[in-house]
C-alpha cells in the first residue's frame, strides 16, 4: 500500500557523512548525561513500600497522588489495578522510616480525605530485589541484541547485522540519555518500552535492507550508493504509513493513558522518532561505509538462485513489508 510514489530517487547517501556526524554527537551527548546524571530508578529497582488500598467508589488517582506527595514523597507511582476502586501505591525508601510507618502515615492522610478507604495489603520491596530486577532487565536487553545480530547475520550478511545493531543501540542510548537528562523515572514499564523499540527499529532496517537486496538483483547497472538511495526512496511511503499510525497510537496513550503509561509512551515516542532516522539513514550509511556489494547477498545462493530459492532476475524476489 502506498499513499504516493516518488519517481526520482532522492540522493540520501550524498549526506551520509553529515548523518553519521550528527548521530555520533547525539550518541556521545546521551552517554555524557548517563555518566554524569545517571538514571532516576523507580521503586521496582531501588526498593520501597508497595501498598494496595480499596475505596467504596471509583478512586481519583490524581488526588491520591497529590495527597501522598504532600507527605514529602516525590514522583509516587499511583495506579488503578483490578477495578477503578482499587489503587496501587509505590513509595520509595526513606531513611529511618520502616515500611509499617510509611503505610500508617499514608493511610492517615488518605482517611482524612476519604474515611471509607481501607488498606488491603502492604509489601516491602528490598534493595536486593530491585538490584535483581535491574540485572535481569540488562540481561534481557543483551539477549534481545544478540538475537537481532544473529537474525540479521543469517538473513543478510554480517555487514548488515553490524550496521543495524549499531543504529538500534544508537536509539536505545538516546532514549536513556533523555531519561538521564530530564531525570524522568525509569521503571519496568520504561524498560519494556526500550525492548519494544529494539524490535520495532530493526523491522525498519530489515525492510530497507530487503529492498536493497531486491534492487541489487533486479538492476545490475546501479552501484551501491544508487541502490541504497533507491531502496530508501521506494520505502518512504510505507515508512510514513507505518510510523504515522504507530505514533498516533503511542501519542494517544501519552495523552489519555494517565501517569501510569506516561513514561512508557514517552520512551516509545522517542524511540519511534529516532528509529525512523537511524534505521533509514544511520544503518544504511554504516552499511555503505562497510562496503556492502551485490556479491555479499548473492554469493551464497549459487550461480542461478538466491538463498530464498528465487531467480536473481525474479522481480518478486525480496521482501515487501
Amino acid at each position: 500500500m502506498e499513499f504516493f510514489r516518488i519517481r526520482k530517487d532522492i540522493p540520501f547517501m550524498r549526506h551520509a557523512l553529515v548523518f553519521n556526524i550528527v548521530s555520533v554527537l547525539t550518541f556521545v551527548l546521551a552517554l555524557f548525561f548517563l555518566v554524569t546524571r545517571g538514571l532516576h530508578y523507580s521503586v521496582e529497582f531501588t526498593g520501597g513500600t508497595l501498598m494496595e488500598v480499596t475505596y467504596q467508589q471509583a478512586a481519583d488517582v490524581n488526588v491520591i497522588r497529590s495527597t501522598v506527595e504532600k507527605l514529602g514523597y516525590k514522583e509516587v507511582a499511583v495506579q488503578n489495578y483490578g477495578s477503578s476502586r482499587e489503587v496501587l501505591i509505590r513509595l520509595p525508601l526513606q531513611e529511618g522510616v520502616t515500611s509499617v510507618q510509611q503505610s500508617v502515615q499514608v493511610m492517615d492522610a488518605l482517611k482524612a480525605q476519604e474515611p471509607d478507604v481501607s488498606l488491603h495489603r502492604v509489601e516491602f520491596i528490598g534493595p536486593q530485589v530491585g538490584k535483581e530486577l535491574l540485572t535481569n532487565g540488562i540481561s534481557a536487553l543483551a539477549f534481545v541484541i544478540g538475537g537481532i545480530i544473529l537474525y540479521l547475520a543469517i538473513r543478510f550478511e554480517w555487514k548488515y547485522a553490524v550496521a543495524a545493531i549499531i543504529a538500534n543501540l544508537h536509539d536505545i542510548v538516546i532514549i536513556l540519555g533523555f531519561f538521564a537528562f530530564f531525570q524522568w523515572e525509569f521503571s519496568l514499564s520504561v524498560l519494556a518500552g526500550v525492548l519494544a523499540v529494539l524490535g520495532y527499529s530493526v523491522n525498519e532496517s530489515v525492510v530497507v535492507f530487503d529492498r536493497v537486496r531486491e534492487t541489487f538483483r533486479k538492476n545490475r547497472k546501479m552501484n551501491t550508493v544508487e541502490v541504497i538511495n533507491h531502496a530508501i526512496t521506494s520505502t518512504i511511503s510505507r515508512t510514513m504509513i507505518t510510523h504515522g499510525s504507530t505514533l498516533a497510537m503511542v501519542l494517544s496513550m501519552q495523552i489519555f493513558g494517565g501517569e501510569t503509561l506516561h513514561y512508557f509512551a514517552v520512551a516509545l515516542t522517542i524511540g519511534i522518532l529516532f528509529g525512523i532516522y537511524s534505521s533509514v539513514f544511520v544503518s544504511c550509511a554504516i552499511a555503505m561505509w562497510l562496503g556492502i556489494k551485490r556479491e555479499d547477498l548473492l554469493k551464497k545462493g549459487g550461480s542461478g538462485s538466491s538463498r530464498s530459492g528465487h531467480s536473481k532476475d525474479d522481480p518478486n524476489a525480496g521482501a515487501m513489508v
